[in-house]
């Protein structure tokens, strides 16, 4: 269809734009004029290898003091991996690493740009704003379990596989593809704690150039996206999802939950916004907060280096703000990509059953008939 063939040639004129400068004409010619293939698949650095989360055994090399992790197990209960874990397993081939960098309009970043000049090797391009529900205007909403089965299929992830997401901020939009993979049922998931930054100051090798295989399954995410919205046939599917409702809150059941209270209702965004102080970034949305909420910003959860605090910090944030780990909390933000920072503490804290409101703030801010409240009302 003209939509499909539309999306293609925007997409691939989005990676041309970026891959220009770092390949040849002929090469180009080579990689975008193919059909796309439905193939392939510091001090703190040892904080998280404990008993309870990252099992790995280690062993002298018998070169210095440098040691070597030998097994590659990781428990679905620690949302994290290390960078130093990521380096010693990248090559398994039951691994596979997910580039999921996104950024705030405002940035003026482009993600698959930045996905180009430097990632980390082996990684895929994840689009954000590619795989996701083409049936609203909304910004990157989550798409349907047949479309992300068909995304994922594309860039040859399968059941079978540990997925490690990483960004190019540290922990931003990492921990929305997380999330998303969550909610389909892929427990076997990782947020790569400090990102692509930490990757590069721990001295590891990052790719300057995507490879045509890689370039080509990011286009084919897109197109498969694109085929099961139009009602088409797409390629073999190597992933097969089991929507998990409980971790997804639509704006009736947030709606509800302002007269029942009953989950804790904690948004995201920054205090300014929050309060109704500083406009929203996008244009026609109101300022203010959903009643009965609480705001704690997402920075909160991390660092100064941009990796997850200990359990012991992040349940002293929590407390400081009045929120009680003992009962339901449901999160929220600008447009559901924060909020699962938010969602990623918790889970480090026990608390693996956490929603997420998809809509959040862009969806409720929108609407002419819901409440919201300020720091003057």
């Amino acid at each position: 269809m003209a939509s499909a063939f539309l999306s293609r040639t925007l997409f691939a004129n989005r990676v041309v734009s970026s891959f220009a400068f770092n390949q040849k004409p002929q090469k180009l010619a080579s990689v975008f004029f193919k059909k796309p293939l439905h193939s392939w698949a510091s001090s703190s650095r040892m904080a998280y290898m404990s008993t309870s989360s990252i099992h790995s055994d280690m062993a002298s090399t018998g070169v210095g003091s440098t040691a070597t992790f030998l097994t590659k197990s990781v428990s679905t209960t620690e949302p994290v991996v290390s960078v130093d874990w990521l380096h010693a397993n990248l090559r398994e081939p039951d691994i596979k690493v997910l580039d999921a960098s996104w950024y705030m309009p405002d940035e003026q970043r482009n993600p698959l740009q930045e996905y180009q000049v430097a990632h980390i090797p082996g990684a895929l391009f994840f689009d954000v704003d590619g795989i996701s529900d083409r049936t609203t205007n909304l910004p990157h909403m989550l798409p349907s379990e047949e479309a992300f089965a068909a995304a994922v299929s594309a860039l040859g992830i399968e059941n079978k596989d540990g997925v490690v997401v990483y960004d190019g901020k540290g922990i931003f939009s990492a921990a929305r593809v997380w999330w998303m993979f969550r909610v389909f049922g892929h427990d076997r998931v990782w947020v790569l704690d400090g990102g692509l930054p930490r990757w590069r100051a721990s001295g590891f090798d990052v790719e300057s150039s995507a490879s045509g295989d890689a370039i080509l399954k990011a286009s084919a995410a897109s197109e498969a996206i694109e085929k099961v919205y139009h009602g088409q046939a797409v390629g073999p599917v190597t992933f097969l999802t089991k929507y998990q409702p409980h971790l997804v809150w639509t704006l009736e059941q947030v709606k509800k939950n302002t007269e029942e209270q009953t989950h804790q209702h904690i948004d995201a965004r920054s205090k300014a916004r929050f309060d109704g102080v500083a406009a929203e970034p996008r244009k026609g949305i109101r300022s203010g907060h959903v009643p009965g909420s609480k705001c704690i910003p997402f920075l909160q959860m991390l660092d100064g280096s941009q990796t997850l605090l200990s359990a012991d910090q992040l349940k002293k944030k929590f407390e400081q703000e009045g929120i009680s780990l003992d009962n339901p909390v449901i999160t929220s933000c600008g447009t559901g990509v924060t909020a699962c920072i938010l969602a990623l503490g918790l889970h480090r804290l026990g608390k693996t059953n956490v929603p997420v409101y998809d809509g959040s703030w862009t969806e409720w801010g929108a609407q002419e008939d819901t409440p919201v409240s300020t720091s003057t009302s």
